[in-house]
């Protein structure tokens, strides 16, 4: 199996039954794969200080001593509490090493993160912090890539990573989503397809497969992060795309696929899923985990210096 990330604080806080953002998810996938022997690499939460190397200070000052107004609460879809931060800190944690892991072995998954819509000034649809934003900035600083690609199929643009990154060559961001759904306000990455309602696996893939070519005629990475969000899914309440299981996988396979036949190391994350059943998402999640482990030879991670 692919090296997994996964950290106990991933499922800490405490979302009522109910809500739209099913935070026993991330629980949720850790059993099904350890269920099939998965042994996960546990990550260290991150230096607030890697925070605010793409959040204003204030912001993650906020979040962390529990002062964020509640308008900001607001606009993040939770109230923001220590477990919250503390969760978020985690998977971010995850991202990084996952990236680590990934340069290492070719490939790995981070069983959360993919919070793409926390961008400089704060977070917003559920994201508190920008996992994959940070890690890359991490990472580009530490000298141990000089390009990044994100590769970004949750069904919601990836509105924070295109302005966090916007004008930055060293980061090439990529988004692939529905053109009706949320948000509203769409800055531009370096690469923006939106697919009409409804579209359904067969118009979903075909335009995947336009967009995997232009990202790597576009950059040479030396890493890409893939948000492998399963909210396209025709049973997502948040989604408005068609997709099937067997869609999902497929898509999971072509992004997975396109990295390994370039040699590009890729880290998954698990991005957006929203369906009423936690459980019938926790097992859409996996599928990222079945597409890595068939296309990428295990190689054991070394990611000390």
């Amino acid at each position: 199996m692919v090296p997994l990330i996964h950290h106990p604080d991933y499922d800490a806080a405490t979302v009522p039954d109910g809500h739209r953002f099913p935070m026993r998810k991330y629980s949720l996938v850790a059993e099904q794969l350890r269920a099939r022997g998965a042994v996960f690499h546990v990550p260290a939460p991150v230096p607030f200080a890697w925070l605010k190397a793409v959040h204003a200070p204030e912001y993650v000052n906020a979040v962390m001593d529990g002062t964020l107004c509640p308008k900001a609460a607001r606009r993040i879809g939770f109230e923001i509490t220590a477990a919250v931060a503390e969760r978020s800190r985690a998977s971010v944690g995850g991202t990084y090493l996952g990236g680590r892991v990934a340069l290492a072995s070719g490939a790995a998954v981070n069983l959360a993160g993919g919070s793409h819509h926390a961008d400089m000034t704060g977070g917003a649809g559920f994201c508190v912090f920008n996992d994959v934003a940070v890690a890359a900035r991490r990472l580009l600083d530490e000298d141990r890539v000089a390009q990044v690609a994100v590769i970004d199929l949750d069904v919601h643009h990836g509105d924070g990573t295109a302005r966090i990154f916007a004008g930055d060559p060293a980061v090439f961001a990529a988004s692939l989503h529905c053109a009706q759904n949320w948000p509203r306000e769409k800055p531009p990455g370096d690469l923006d397809v939106g697919l009409p309602r409804d579209t359904g696996d067969d118009g979903y893939l075909d335009a995947l497969e336009r967009f995997l070519d232009t990202v790597f005629k576009r950059c040479e990475p030396d890493l890409v992060f893939y948000n492998a969000g399963v909210d396209p899914h025709r049973d997502d309440r948040l989604g408005l795309l068609s997709l099937t299981d067997g869609g999902l996988r497929l898509r999971d396979g072509m992004v997975a696929e396109a990295c390994s036949r370039r040699g590009v190391p890729v880290c998954g994350v698990l991005g957006g899923g929203y369906g009423s059943d936690a459980h019938a998402v926790a097992a859409r999640h996996t599928f990222l985990v079945d597409a890595f482990s068939a296309r990428f030879q295990p190689v054991r991670a070394q990611t000390t210096d």
